[in-house]
């Protein structure tokens, strides 16, 4: 028998590595199984998020946006840059340099605080054990307490079966050496969005498809009207109500086949990226004998501090219930490792922030007026249009706005939705209200530095009450 410990995490991305190093910090004896083989052919920490979803992701976001700003936007500040020029492999190279240090950097911090790295894929048995196996050869290692960690996947669907080089899935779509001329997108979900964005800006003409006949659902409506709007003045085409039946690769193009209100239809490509989804990691994960019960969607049953069927047994992230978010699973691991060392937890599911990384950025955490409506709550809100910003016209980014969404009764903040210039910094203001229990007047009430983006927050809360200074009020002042 291997090494017993008081901890064993399977998986090392942003919910596992987090766990790990939280529990060694509590002074447990812990280890975290990873079996990623990254690009140079060794196991890479970070799981998805490091490796190949929000970390590459931001960089070429980043990057293509300061293309576009180069091209368009720097005339209008008195900047002549000339005829500006995109290396997409240099791009690439870059990327690919940033997942390696960050990666890199996990397992420093997991040296530093003595957490046992073990490589090979983990596999929970009866017992509380856990066998790690690779290249042929296992070992089983006991441990008091084990958190699952192990992620989610993309889901492929049948229309579109993955073609290498031509249809690829996300993280695919962070591999062009070069800009195709027509791209489509399967899915105007957060990631369509994001990797539909980086190619529009680098220059190729963006088609994206999405079954759903709204835009963005669980983004507050008024948000996500404003969002399609500027998307598709940016040149991106997405067409609503549009179900991709099937797909045929001829040469280097493909053709896909829908339909939507008019009937069937066809489109020809020179990449396709699918993006239609994620679903938990659970291959080869369980024994027979483990005891961990799976929900009907294939995701680890837990309680509301991540407890599976099994005692001692935890499961956190996208493997889980909730929004498959890096910070959501975090936190959850933190929550975790302080309940196995004996720390009172818990996590406010009301209060995790999401962002869609596009420019402008689209922000929300908490209700939107369309949740509370259904729920029968009573609301009130207030809204500011970046249009009326100071810094928003110093900064060129007048696009978007701020909104507020309070009880009618308690004037407690539910819900704040900002789609705009650093909308994804911003949003963590909404969250922390949430987290105090904050009404909005006591967001109008506080002091907000001048001239700044979140000055548009602080007019939203005003306008609860109809109270906005630099914008005309519809309320009448109490």
């Amino acid at each position: 028998m291997a090494d017993k410990f008081d901890v064993i995490v399977i998986g090392a991305g942003p919910g596992g590595y987090v766990a790990a190093i939280r529990a060694a910090q509590l002074g447990l004896k812990t280890a975290c199984v990873e079996k990623w083989i990254g690009k140079e052919g060794n196991v890479v920490h970070g799981g998805t998020c490091l490796n190949v979803g929000c970390i590459p992701s931001k960089a070429l976001l980043e990057a293509s946006h300061k293309f576009v700003e180069a091209q368009h936007d720097f005339d209008d500040m008195g900047i002549q840059a000339g005829d500006v020029k995109m290396d997409v492999k240099k791009m690439m190279a870059r990327k690919d340099k940033i997942v390696k240090n960050l990666t890199g950097g996990i397992a420093g911090l997991f040296k530093a605080n003595g957490v046992t790295a073990l490589e090979g894929a983990g596999k929970v048995l009866s017992g509380k054990q856990v066998e790690v196996s690779k290249d042929g050869e296992s070992a089983v290692y006991e441990a008091d307490h084990i958190v699952i960690a192990s992620g989610s996947v993309p889901v492929e669907i049948p229309p579109t079966p993955l073609t290498e080089g031509l249809i690829v899935d996300s993280t695919g779509a962070l591999e062009f050496q070069e800009t195709p001329k027509r791209l489509g997108v399967i899915g105007a979900g957060v990631i369509g969005l994001e990797l539909g964005s980086v190619w529009n800006r680098l220059g190729s003409e963006v088609t994206v498809l999405e079954a759903m006949d709204s835009f963005l659902p669980m983004v507050d409506s008024a948000i996500a009207k404003e969002t399609q709007k500027l998307l598709k003045k940016q040149g991106m085409d997405i067409k609503l109500g549009a179900r991709v039946t099937g797909s045929e690769v001829k040469g280097d193009e493909v053709v896909v086949k829908y339909t939507d209100a008019n009937g069937e239809q066809e489109q020809v490509f020179d990449k396709l990226i699918v993006c239609v989804g994620r679903r938990p990691y659970t291959q080869g994960l369980l024994g027979d004998d483990a005891g961990v019960k799976l929900d009907e969607r294939g995701f680890i049953f837990v309680d509301d501090q991540c407890r599976t069927s099994v005692p001692g047994v935890y499961a956190i992230g996208d493997v889980v219930r909730g929004p498959m978010l890096a910070h959501k699973a975090s936190e959850e691991g933190i929550m975790v490792a302080d309940i196995i060392a004996g720390h009172k937890a818990e996590m406010n599911y009301d209060a995790i922030p999401s962002v869609i990384y596009t420019f402008p950025e689209v922000a929300w955490v908490g209700m939107t007026e369309q949740d509370a409506k259904a729920q029968g709550i009573e609301v009130k809100t207030g809204a500011f249009p970046f249009a009326a910003s100071g810094r928003a016209m110093a900064n060129n980014a007048t696009e978007g706005q701020a909104k507020i969404i309070a009880d009618a009764e308690t004037d407690r903040i539910l819900g704040m939705h900002i789609v705009g210039q650093h909308a994804g910094e911003m949003i963590a203001q909404g969250v922390i209200a949430m987290e105090f229990g904050s009404s909005a007047e006591d967001l109008a009430l506080t002091c907000y530095a001048h001239p700044t983006m979140s000055e548009a927050v602080h007019e939203a809360a005003l306008a609860v009450e109809g109270h906005a200074i630099h914008m005309a009020n519809r309320k009448k002042r109490k």
